[in-house]
């Protein structure tokens, strides 16, 4: 065992009546498909890939187990006979490539968002618009009832077993806190009565489902909320859904509305493995660990120090359906990475759309974006090796086709090289990592360090010529531009060029924040650690406050210089930014002292600094040693009139067919989907 890559993550693991291959949990995630009939089959194709990459077991997106527990009108459910029918399509796919699959009973309490929501009292929540009605004893028995029905039904349709959500802020939490319980009856008070409804709801389904069907409760350990639980309420709640049945304990970080980031990029690798530690010294179950372990070494080094028994991977198997098959065969370095970007997945879940992964556009579309053998191989150039050109590149040429790549830096990844200098962002290496890999797998011929010309492209006798060639920062019309103060994002960003203590930056979109950030520290490259994060956010290390937040301040050093983050639109700044990041952004930057102003019009650069005006208010100068322009950005083109000229008719992708804000998701997927058609 000592000899094989992974001891520990791919040692099986014995439940008694059955064995899981390997220690790796696919948790659960909300793809879209799970909400409609007619999408099971694609859904049951994206579970059978995951088994076939070897997949210890996985969890569905959360189904519920009643209407009032609906997360949306006419969402998943499993309520009666007549719906266990597509689920089998499911079940039989997976165990057919060799897997095992749990379905998540989720109750979304106060968090749905339709008018029928329910929770333990009438306490509204911060992010839905609906004020829930509070259940009566008799509801919560009938709710209770709800949920073991749903475990029957899943046992019918060939589950191997059920997760019960019982975290993140859902119903079943809700009654566990006083945060939102404020019960007086036996479903509320004292710290047995709030727990009382979840365990209830354990041992009962236990008794409903039999001794050989794997019961996983999703257990909150960090609420991260004011008036959430304390330490001992999670141990002792732990111990009494083990006593009521459950076969393993899965970990629950933070709820929807904490104002503490869990899982985006800027959150270490890791972070919250410590308290799934503390909790495997209470419990006898088997515990899992979350948040972001996105590779197999960090898996090994969570499971090999004992802070837990397995692991969840949700969003790295959405990257990389692969990934336990290519870490079992040494080949862990062509794994595709999650960096935890939120952009296609939580994003998409938050706006209702189809899940899918920005560093890989085939999660959740495998029925409908096939990477088959060409019937005809082409000769294929590909100028630019940006997101979408690595993408176009790689995909085209591991289809049989003969493709060059031409890229006139002397390395690859376009834009991304300037986002994983980004702190929080370090991530993206990852990707460039395992492009770089991919294209030497596929055979492309890389040519970096050459400018593509027009002469080359149509005397080459290419089939095809893509232009991935990115974009121009765009130039606005602000007297003053030509002073030497003046720089742009490349300048900072990619030339690393000197910067003042004082600086105004043009632009509140996804590159001023990001270079406000990269300005706030003095070394910008530098990782945070768990305890910094912790410091940072607020968390308690001991895990044994209130909430894990009770009482404790946020802690920040001292910001490196003054900025100014202005735009021109009278919206709020950073409103363009990811739905589940963009606050994380604007509260960083808000707590390290940037002055955010909308609204602005820019009246000319001086010696003195940036003349402006803001609504009716008299103009102001803003004492600044640097103005920095961030503000939007322009196709680059200059290759496709003279290709043409020359009979040659160039496929446009990513920035090149479109430059608004970067949008490295859209590139990949362009570039991908392009590939695919040739």
């Amino acid at each position: 065992m000592s000899d094989a890559p992974y001891p520990h993550l791919l040692s099986p693991l014995d439940l008694g009546f059955t064995q899981l291959r390997n220690r790796v949990l696919m948790g659960s995630m909300h793809t879209g498909l799970e909400d409609r009939r007619h999408n099971y089959g694609r859904l049951a194709a994206y579970f059978a890939e995951r088994a076939e990459g070897g997949v210890g077991l996985m969890v569905t997106g959360g189904i519920a187990p009643s209407i009032r527990g609906w997360l949306a009108p006419l969402a998943s459910s499993l309520v009666s006979g007549f719906q266990v029918g597509p689920h089998r399509q499911v079940t039989r796919a997976v165990h057919a490539a060799g897997g095992k699959i749990c379905m998540q009973i989720l109750h979304a309490g106060r968090y749905g968002y339709h008018p029928f929501i329910v929770g333990p009292s009438a306490v509204k929540s911060p992010i839905t618009p609906f004020k829930p009605k509070a259940l009566s004893a008799r509801q919560v028995e009938k709710e209770i009832q709800k949920f073991v029905r749903c475990a029957r039904l899943a046992r019918e349709a060939g589950y191997d077993g059920v997760e019960i959500m019982g975290s993140e802020g859902y119903l079943l939490n809700e009654f566990s806190t006083p945060h939102v319980n404020q019960r007086s009856d036996q479903w509320g008070g004292s710290a047995e009565n709030r727990r009382r409804m979840p365990v209830e709801i354990v041992e009962r389904t236990r008794e409903a489902v039999g001794d050989d069907f794997i019961l996983i409760f999703r257990l909150s350990l960090l609420d991260l909320i004011d008036n959430g639980c304390d330490w001992p309420e999670i141990a002792a709640q732990a111990k009494a859904v083990e006593q009521a049945g459950a076969t393993l304990i899965n970990s629950g970080i933070g709820w929807h509305e904490a104002r503490i980031p869990t899982i985006a990029t800027m959150v270490p690798r890791a972070a919250f493995a410590g308290v799934t530690e503390k909790l495997r010294g209470e419990v006898d179950v088997p515990v899992i660990a979350t948040n972001r372990i996105n590779t197999p070494e960090v898996a090994e080094q969570v499971l090999a120090s004992g802070q837990a028994d397995m692991v969840s991977m949700a969003r790295p198997l959405l990257a990389d359906a692969h990934f336990v098959s290519k870490a079992a065969a040494g080949k862990a370095h062509t794994i595709n990475t999650c960096i935890a970007c939120n952009q296609a997945c939580l994003d998409h879940t938050f706006k209702n759309q189809r899940a899918s992964c920005l560093v890989n556009p085939r999660a959740c579309h495998e029925l409908d974006l096939k990477i088959t053998a060409a019937t005809s191989p082409k000769r294929v150039a590909v100028v630019g090796a940006g997101p979408a050109g690595l993408a176009c590149a790689s995909t085209a040429a591991e289809r049989g086709h003969e493709v060059v790549l031409f890229e006139a830096s002397e390395s690859i990844g376009g834009q991304f090289n300037m986002a994983r200098q980004i702190p929080g962002k370090e991530e993206f290496s990852e990707t460039l990592r395992y492009f770089q890999q991919r294209l030497r797998d596929a055979g492309v011929k890389l040519r970096t360090g050459q400018r593509a010309t027009a002469e080359q492209l149509v005397g080459s006798e290419y089939d095809e010529v893509v232009l991935a060639t990115g974009v121009l920062p765009r130039t606005p019309d602000i007297p003053g531009l030509d002073h030497p103060s003046v720089l742009s994002y490349l300048d900072v960003l990619s030339a690393h060029a000197a910067v003042g203590r004082r600086v105004a930056i043009i632009g509140a979109g996804g590159i001023g924040f990001d270079v406000a950030e990269y300005l706030l520290h003095e070394d910008p490259t530098q990782t945070g650690s768990p305890e910094q994060f912790f410091q940072s956010w607020g968390i308690d290390p001991t895990f044994e406050a209130r909430g894990s937040v009770a009482g404790l301040e946020r802690g920040h050093d001292p910001a490196s210089r003054e900025i100014w983050l202005l735009q021109r639109r009278t919206s709020k700044p950073g409103g363009t930014l990811g739905k589940t990041t963009g606050w994380i952004h604007r509260r960083n930057l808000a707590d390290h002292g940037v002055k955010m102003l909308n609204g602005v019009s820019y009246r000319r650069v001086t010696d003195e600094g940036l003349e402006i005006s803001v609504g009716d208010e008299p103009p102001q100068t803003l004492p600044v040693d640097n103005v920095i322009v961030c503000a939007g950005q322009l196709p680059r083109r200059d290759l496709q009139s003279a290709l043409e000229a020359g009979g040659v008719n160039a496929h446009l992708i990513g920035g090149a067919s479109k430059a608004a804000e970067l949008d490295a998701k859209r590139a990949i997927k362009e570039g991908t989907l392009l590939a695919a058609s040739f």
